[in-house]
């Protein structure tokens, strides 16, 4: 029997149908595999994304339940679904692609070490590889292949850039403030600018101040 409606139209308060149950654990697998064919993604990074997702999908539901006369005029909101039970649904489903290979951390930060070392130094590379949620300990692990190559990467970036030393401390100054906003330490940067001849003055496996 269709539910009787108040004189105003609207479905009783007992004869409303529940608020849906929110993304099925499919529709956040789904998800989630279009964001990982991109590139890859570290947990944090994913269960950001997919937890932004669910929320957004919440708030329009709850829009439409409302447009759609579901409420009374008065009544408190009501979440569309409960935001812990999102995160069990988003923490299973992670666990799901992590145990099928899908979400590699490690092949991520080896992935971004190899794009991004030969523009950065140690430094702007730690950052960028926590931004995108990696672990310390894994970032720590990653960068230990690329701290023996610091000085001839600053060497090569500042070639490729600038080719010579500046001319007046302040064109010298440009070439530092550069450098360094690429991540490269102060010791790096000082034997770079000397050119070829004065980084060869610094050991390859002197750590950047």
């Amino acid at each position: 029997m269709p539910a009787l409606r108040s004189k105003a139209g609207r479905v009783p308060a007992g004869d409303r149908p529940a608020h849906p149950g929110g993304p099925t654990p499919a529709a956040l697998k789904s998800r989630a595999l279009r964001w990982l064919a991109q590139r890859d993604h570290s947990r944090a990074e994913l269960e950001r994304k997919l937890l932004t997702h669910a929320r957004a999908l919440a708030r329009l539901a709850e829009a439409a339940a409302a447009a759609a006369g579901a409420d009374d005029p008065g009544d408190p909101a009501e979440p569309a679904f409960a935001d812990p039970l999102l995160r069990e649904r988003i923490t299973a489903v992670i666990d799901g692609l992590a145990a099928a290979g899908l979400l590699n951390e490690p092949r991520m930060a080896e992935s971004m070490l190899a794009a991004k070392s030969s523009r950065f130094g140690e430094r702007r590379l730690r950052q960028v590889m926590q931004q995108r949620g990696l672990t310390p300990a894994l970032v720590d692990a990653t960068l230990q292949q690329a701290r023996g190559s610091e000085l001839e990467r600053a060497l090569a970036l500042w070639q490729r850039r600038f080719g010579e030393p500046g001319a007046t401390p302040a064109e010298r100054a440009r070439q530092m403030r550069f450098l360094a906003g690429r991540g490269f330490g102060g010791d790096v940067i000082r034997r770079v600018l000397k050119g070829p001849a004065g980084a060869d003055e610094l050991p390859a496996d002197d750590d950047p101040a």
